[in-house]
């Protein structure tokens, strides 16, 4: 007997031969991903710096997966899935905030060394972050121009930024609750960026201050601040991070670097969730 080619067949009872079936490889399509990684500089650390960007943006895919699917359930009010997603997406957050360790192990003589190789590539580019802060309200259709080489990625850009945010989903979901909101904040001009409104934060207020009798608005609200916390975390980590490997060097995609990332620590999402914790 062939002792082994008969051990080779079974091992603990796994399967061995997959020349006739799918395998892990085969479902996870790991030969395209795995071979993604294509370094430009002959530095060691790129390898680093494309992975962590190439993470990233899977995270920030099934992200999209989620939030898309969220809007659409608060805006049928099917709140306890989208609760569920929602949570999930806050998760996906800090694994992103955690990732940022990782990078953070870069120099800033390790990222000089392959910044040349970069051209004007920047993470300002990516239209999957960019869609992920449109359907949560922070729009600038300005930001569009960016992703004009790409006609396909413009359009599912111009669509997200023209339909109402999730944020916009749960107001409309607090008025049909019968809430008094403003008419003008259920029809406004959905291509601009969240604004407070005092007839909105006085309906989370009374939610707030009702919680029992508005739970599931309530449960909604608590994981709308949940979600943007997560977006402050992951925000500020990367400043801190780019702080720390590139100074207050001008970004690659020609932004302003740190200083422009520092700004957009200022941006609030779900504005009267947060001003009326003051009045509680």
């Amino acid at each position: 007997m062939d002792v082994n080619k008969d051990t080779t067949q079974t091992w603990h009872g796994a399967q061995m031969d997959f020349s006739r079936d799918m395998s892990y490889g085969d479902y996870l399509a790991l030969d395209n991903i795995l071979t993604a990684q294509h370094p430009r500089s002959p530095n060691h650390n790129e390898m680093l710096f494309i992975i962590q960007h190439q993470t990233s943006e899977l995270w920030m895919k099934l992200m999209l997966h989620e939030l898309h699917a969220v809007r659409t359930l608060i805006h049928d009010g099917d709140l306890p899935p989208a609760f569920k997603m929602l949570a999930r997406v806050a998760r996906i957050m800090d694994q992103l905030v955690h990732a940022w360790d990782v990078l953070a192990t870069m120099t800033p003589p390790e990222y000089t060394a392959i910044r040349p190789f970069l051209g004007n590539s920047s993470g300002f580019q990516s239209c999957q972050y960019r869609e992920i802060e449109f359907i949560l309200g922070n729009k600038n259709a300005a930001l569009l121009d960016v992703h004009r080489k790409t006609p396909d990625v413009y359009a599912r850009l111009d669509t997200t930024l023209r339909a109402p945010s999730i944020y916009d989903e749960a107001i409309a979901l607090m008025a049909r609750h019968g809430f008094p909101i403003d008419a003008d904040r259920l029809a406004p001009d959905w291509t601009l960026a969240t604004s407070s409104n005092e007839s909105v934060k006085a309906a989370w207020l009374s939610v707030y201050q009702a919680p029992s009798a508005h739970w599931a608005l309530y449960e909604l609200a608590e994981k709308l601040v949940d979600l943007e916390t997560a977006f402050r975390y992951w925000r500020f980590r990367h400043v801190t991070t780019v702080e720390r490997i590139i100074g207050f060097k001008t970004g690659t995609g020609g932004t302003a670097g740190v200083s422009y990332l520092r700004k957009m620590l200022d941006v609030v999402l779900f504005p009267e969730l947060f001003a009326l914790r003051t009045a509680l």
